[in-house]
């Protein structure tokens, strides 16, 4: 039976797993805490894909291996139960002989999904499942996106003014929110797999899309250009980090470093996706403008919106998107000097995570 220790641990074990948040991906993030009487004595955390699994480090750190035949281990999501880049770690335990094993969620890929309770259970060890079950999904929503829904976790992000407006009518957006936005935009994107935008975007702002102001990864850059009518010396095409092109004219198009992915203009979208699921990128953060941002909302392919609001005013311009069917569960002042940007976090409520709303 759950208790309040059981809860306190696999709090500490949610903490490691978000340690891997920028490294893991395509695996989920996973923490795995031990312990004997109370007392911590082995933890780690998955920190990077095709690396050592967080019950593998966690057993590592255990100083004396007899003590694990007593200990319990707690565990973020159900222990593997497959071979992969690293042997099933449902096994190890079995092999070390853990007492008790608590776990906070089941892992929805179907070649553990279950199996891994499953062996313990057989090797007489004791199971305790959903403990803090729903922080332990939430951490992990683009790897149940991934799984469940077929499809990335999709982030919108944009900033406005407090009137409104994305960009001026010709299309200039610069800087609508403070240089703390901005660098915090840039950590965001160490943590995620790719980043969007449109052909406007790409055509009037000529971002690079990277991480200069955040210590981290770059995502994989993804533009739609429907009629490849981009020029070739953009920023995005410099080939420092990859980038995948989507359009969907009958012509090839060749760049170094640049993929072209032709699409029919029907079902774009949904068929945009397909793609990054089949090549298995688990999430998506779009920073285009108010016409792509807007056709992701009306397609229903979106799960959370960041929006950062300004004090700045601009009267007439562009007008941001407009969420549907969302809800918002955060609000965070963000100031630099005497600008303060408000960030409002919302949920798409039809999304299938939304019992974690």
């Amino acid at each position: 039976m759950m208790s309040k220790q059981d809860e306190l641990f696999m709090q500490r074990a949610l903490q490691l797993a978000g340690f891997g948040k920028a490294s893991v991906s395509p695996n989920p993030m996973v923490g795995c805490v031990i312990v004997l009487d109370g007392k911590i004595i082995g933890e780690g955390w998955h920190q990077k894909a095709g690396e050592p699994h967080a019950e593998v480090l966690a057993i590592r750190s255990v100083k004396n291996d007899d003590l694990l035949k007593f200990a319990t281990a707690y565990v973020t999501l159900e222990p593997c139960a497959h071979y992969g880049k690293t042997p099933p770690c449902a096994e190890l335990l079995v092999e070390k002989q853990l007492k008790r094993v608590v776990i906070g969620a089941v892992d929805p890929n179907p070649l553990v999904a279950g199996k891994g309770i499953k062996i313990l259970k057989k090797a007489g060890i004791e199971v305790e499942t959903a403990v803090l079950e729903k922080e332990c999904l939430a951490l992990n929503r683009a790897f149940f996106t991934f799984m469940q829904n077929k499809r990335p976790y999709i982030i919108l992000k944009w900033a406005q003014t407090s009137d409104g407006f994305i960009a001026r009518e010709n299309f200039e957006s610069k800087w609508i929110s403070n240089p703390l936005s901005r660098q915090l935009v840039h950590k965001w994107r160490t943590e995620i797999d790719t980043i969007l935008i449109g052909k406007n975007t790409a055509q009037y702002d000529n971002p690079q899309l990277t991480a200069r102001e955040w210590s981290g990864k770059n995502p994989i850059r993804l533009v739609i250009d429907h009629q490849l009518a981009l020029s070739e010396d953009l920023k995005i095409f410099d080939g420092e980090q990859k980038t995948i092109l989507f359009h969907s004219k009958d012509q090839k198009w060749e760049m170094q470093g640049v993929e072209s992915i032709q699409l029919k203009q029907d079902n774009f979208l949904q068929e945009m996706m397909n793609y990054l699921h089949q090549e298995k990128i688990q999430s998506v953060l779009v920073e285009g403008g108010s016409k792509t941002i807007q056709s992701f909302i009306d397609a229903g392919l979106w799960d959370e919106a960041r929006i950062f609001t300004s004090p700045v005013s601009f009267e007439q311009g562009i007008k941001a998107a407009e969420l549907k069917d969302h809800q918002l569960v955060c609000q965070e002042n963000i100031q630099e000097n005497k600008q303060t940007d408000v960030l409002s976090i919302y949920y798409n409520t039809t999304s299938s995570l939304k019992s974690l709303i």
